[in-house]
């Protein structure tokens, strides 16, 4: 008869290995309206990123800090990974996100814009592009996720 302390003794059973299954692209995310507007919001800030580089290279670090986030959360949608991650509220950081690229950009566009310079003057334009798909995105975030829903008991 096998006791508790002869199983904890014994190796763990060895499963086969399955690689990176648990790091799969969820192609249907990519293509969903939640996905498109990430990888919108990760092309124009590259773009934003790469003006303020040809321009005002203080300001870059504000591009790519917003680059690295927007595409963390979409590796995290995109792979399902968040969904391990439970006790974290996915709705309110991503709209923290949102909210707080939308103060960043709107800062720096603003600030690049007084230098008068092209590429500067384009990194305007595309940070105040952005600030309003960063806006778009919370707005969406905000009526869906984040305000409930109406109950059984309001509708009459």
């Amino acid at each position: 008869m096998f006791s508790a302390w002869d199983r904890r003794d014994q190796p763990p059973e060895v499963e086969p290995a399955s690689g990176l299954q648990g790091f799969s692209i969820d192609r249907t995310f990519l293509s969903s309206f939640k996905g498109i507007l990430l990888e919108t919001e990760l092309a124009l800030t590259f773009i934003i990123f790469i003006c303020f580089t040809a321009s005002i290279s203080a300001y870059m670090a504000a591009a790519l800090l917003e680059f690295f986030i927007t595409l963390t959360f979409l590796f995290l949608f995109a792979t399902q990974c968040h969904l391990r991650f439970d006790r974290l509220n996915w709705p309110c950081l991503d709209f923290l996100r949102c909210v707080s690229a939308i103060i960043i950009l709107l800062v720096v566009s603003f600030a690049a814009v007084t230098s008068r310079d092209g590429a500067a003057i384009a990194a305007f334009v595309f940070g105040i592009i952005l600030v309003s798909v960063f806006a778009y995105d919370a707005f969406k975030i905000y009526r869906m996720e984040l305000v409930p829903g109406p109950s059984q008991g309001d509708q009459q």
